[in-house]
């Protein structure tokens, strides 16, 4: 049996060790794993021991029990807190129940009470973690968001390239139960509704919010005959998409018939004009964003060939098999795959790249000045970044030795690796600087008793949670922590070298609560400052 981790917070040492000793812990499910002299105390130590449960006083010196609810009410929210206090005072219960205490019991604590207390604190715990695991219930949650889900996976699909790989993509597919897998090639298509000059009857009359559902379900009902196929909602249009299968079974005409067939019904049976735009076939449906773009397109021919109708647009743009383009979505999935991706994802982007040099038949000139802007993309992003290679300075006498795809893909993944290593070491180089100045202005500021995260991220222009993280990993210690070493060593040096009253070096170290700095300071040495000096 997993036991639950419990922490006592009370200033009186034999307190703690009583309620510790004299109760069967393990018995009722908890252990004890470790206690703490006032609240800044425990705040500190919970952040390592992770508690299910504290039991603390409510009197305590430098924070009580209420002041340290509050905090972990705000940073620990699940850790459940019960109060006890020798105060019989209705305001301190009040206080305790708006805070949200377990339970809040009063001094002297008695055995039974308590035990009956931790029984109940438990039952709660073990409710609120079955009801985590209850995999009924996780399964019937997973079940009634798998439309969002799943819409949510195909609005990714067309919105950009090379978010999923191809396994990824056939997995989501069997997930969510969608049947449009090994095909021989995929086409997106997209809906433009007329609302406005609908001529709707019935009882569609009434709900006219509900038209767009009525044309999904129209459409697919009239494509499941023919084609496997899904009907969704788009995110960034509004409007219904199709990516449609096309194998050995069907073709891309016969869609092109279907999806006519289906705008003179929709006019004709709810009185509801729409256009459909047919984007460009892709190979892949890790590609079928480009499809989906040339659909939206389409659509915008729609006044130019008429509204109620197809448009494919093959019939408005043909493809050119003849140009190289080093396109704007080029651009952003190679900086990317720079700035953020492993050795693999820059080979899968840069061979992307160099095939289209054999895709195409054209012009050597024109094979150059696709690889010069690949190679200038390359270049804005070293100077943004101030990145010196060497080699690259003689690109113009590089692309021109370049005559295949082949050769300019091994070139073109060696630099972008190179490029990849040299941000990896600037972004390690700036972490390092962000931590010497955090330690300058540590340094110039300690004596300032307000001196907080907040304030050092401020002056940093860093959030609070990145710069934790980024300081303990770069110095092995917590903010706090280090803020502590230094005020205290410092504190050191002055109780060595000067006569100063011990409330006077307080102040100048940044306490201004000298029974707080020299409860802070036995904590360290072992000693009062007081004896720490005399002992000198």
């Amino acid at each position: 049996m997993d036991l639950y981790k419990i922490m006592l917070v009370d200033d009186e040492e034999e307190v703690r060790t009583s309620i510790i000793k004299k109760m069967d812990w393990i018995a009722n499910g908890f252990e004890v794993v470790g206690d703490a002299e006032n609240g800044r105390d425990a705040l500190e130590k919970i952040e390592v021991l992770e508690p299910n449960v504290i039991i603390t006083d409510i009197k305590m010196p430098y924070m009580d029990g209420l002041a340290l609810t509050e905090s972990l009410r705000q940073k620990f929210p699940s850790i459940k807190v019960i109060i006890f206090s020798g105060f019989d005072d209705f305001s301190y219960a009040k206080e305790a129940i708006r805070l949200g205490v377990a339970e809040y019991i009063l001094k002297p604590v008695n055995v039974d009470e308590l035990t009956e207390i931790l029984k109940k604190v438990k039952a709660k715990l073990d409710e609120e973690i079955e009801s985590v695991r209850n995999i009924d219930i996780l399964r019937e949650n997973y079940k009634a968001s798998l439309p969002v889900l799943r819409e949510q996976f195909l609005n990714k699909l067309i919105i950009k390239k090379g978010l999923f790989d191809e396994e990824s993509i056939n997995g989501y597919l069997r997930e969510y139960n969608m049947d449009i897998g090994n095909a021989n090639k995929w086409i997106a298509c997209i809906v433009n509704i007329e609302l406005e000059n609908a001529n709707i009857r019935g009882e569609l009359l009434k709900e006219k919010e509900l038209i767009p559902i009525y044309v999904k379900k129209f459409i697919e009902e009239k494509l499941t005959p023919y084609y496997r196929s899904v009907v969704f909602d788009s995110i960034q249009d509004a409007e219904p998409v199709i990516i449609v299968a096309i194998d050995d079974e069907n073709s891309q005409t016969g869609l092109t018939d279907v999806m006519r067939d289906v705008c003179k019904s929709a006019k004709r049976v709810l009185g509801v004009g729409i256009t459909v735009g047919i984007g460009r076939s892709s190979q892949t449906l890790s590609e079928i964003s480009a499809s989906y773009k040339t659909a939206v397109d389409a659509v915008g021919y729609k006044k130019i060939v008429g509204t109620e109708d197809v448009v494919y647009i093959h019939d408005m743009e043909p493809v050119s098999t003849g140009v190289l383009r080093f396109e704007e979505k080029d651009e952003e999935e190679l900086i990317s795959a720079i700035k953020f991706g492993g050795e693999d994802r820059i080979a899968e982007v840069a061979s992307g790249l160099a095939n289209k040099l054999d895709e195409v038949k054209v012009h050597s000139r024109q094979y150059q000045a696709y690889m010069l802007r690949i190679v200038t993309c390359i270049m804005d992003l070293m100077q943004q970044y101030e990145i010196s290679l060497a080699g690259i300075e003689n690109y113009m006498e590089i692309v021109s030795k370049i005559k295949d795809g082949d050769s300019f893909k091994d070139w073109l993944i060696g630099i972008c690796n190179n490029i990849n290593e040299g941000l990896q070491q600037k972004r390690e180089s700036t972490s390092k600087q962000i931590i010497n100045e955090a330690k300058e202005y540590i340094l110039a500021n300690y004596t300032n008793s307000e001196l907080s995260l907040e304030i050092i991220c401020r002056y940093l222009h860093l959030s609070p949670a990145y710069f934790s993280s980024l300081f303990k990993k770069e110095t092995g210690q917590t903010y706090i922590n280090y803020l502590t070493d230094i005020r205290l060593n410092k504190a050191v040096e002055l109780l060595s070298t000067t006569d100063e009253k011990t409330y006077m070096i307080a102040e100048k170290v940044g306490y201004l609560e000298q029974n707080y700095f020299s409860y802070v300071f036995k904590k360290k040495f072992g000693v009062s400052p007081t004896k720490y000096r005399t002992g000198k």
